[in-house]
């Protein structure tokens, strides 16, 4: 499902906590041979929103008016504040054996037996703080590991050419991972993104 929230995000004010730069995270795993990943499940539902603000994320379906309790992923202060997060709650392990980048966990170390007290520590705090992996999305105790979903590139690349609606708004949501990285982005997804707005007929062109 996806809720369009461009009107509440226009009158948001923005959470200018920074995201890391990539590669300032990789640099950090010089002489790491250990490593373990944790992605959580659907990191942003596991953080509750203020009550006060929950009616701001109204939104009108066929079956009637919802409102989220949690945090939605169309909200533009999403991944900053769930960085911020996710940042206080490993602050004593980052720079040491942990990267953090949203809501993929990376666990690094020199030796098998570092990296089994490493792993504890992490899974500690996670239950400490109520928050849940994905099991399917984690891999423990592996010598060379793929991280911030840098593999779905391709994926990306590889689209078929997209027949109606539903199917522009899941390749933007899976394009949209990357906008922090790609200059331009808004301008190169303009013409997909109008295909979205009422009254408009679909039709694919070459420039999209």
């Amino acid at each position: 499902m996806c809720v369009d929230y461009k009107g509440l995000n226009a009158i948001t004010v923005k959470n200018k906590y920074p995201l890391p730069r990539i590669e300032d995270l990789f640099d950090q795993l010089k002489g790491a041979c250990v490593f373990s990943k944790i992605n959580l499940r659907s990191g942003y539902h596991q953080l509750r929103i203020r009550p006060s603000d929950i009616p701001k994320t109204a939104f009108i379906s066929l079956y009637g008016l919802y409102e989220y309790t949690v945090m939605s992923f169309g909200l533009t202060n999403a991944p900053t504040f769930f960085m911020y997060m996710m940042n206080s709650v490993f602050i004593e392990y980052l720079d040491k054996f942990v990267v953090i980048f949203i809501d993929d966990i990376l666990i690094y170390s020199k030796t098998e037996e570092e990296h089994e007290e490493h792993l504890s520590l992490v899974l500690q705090k996670l239950r400490e703080h109520k928050l849940y992996a994905k099991f399917s999305k984690c891999d423990f105790w592996i010598e060379e590991v793929k991280f911030l979903g840098h593999s779905k590139v391709s994926e990306v690349q590889n689209w078929k050419i997209l027949g109606d609606v539903k199917d522009i708004r899941s390749f933007l949501g899976l394009a949209g991972y990357y906008r922090r990285f790609i200059e331009g982005f808004s301008k190169i997804a303009k013409p997909m993104t109008a295909l979205l707005e009422k009254n408009i007929k679909f039709q694919w062109t070459s420039a999209c």
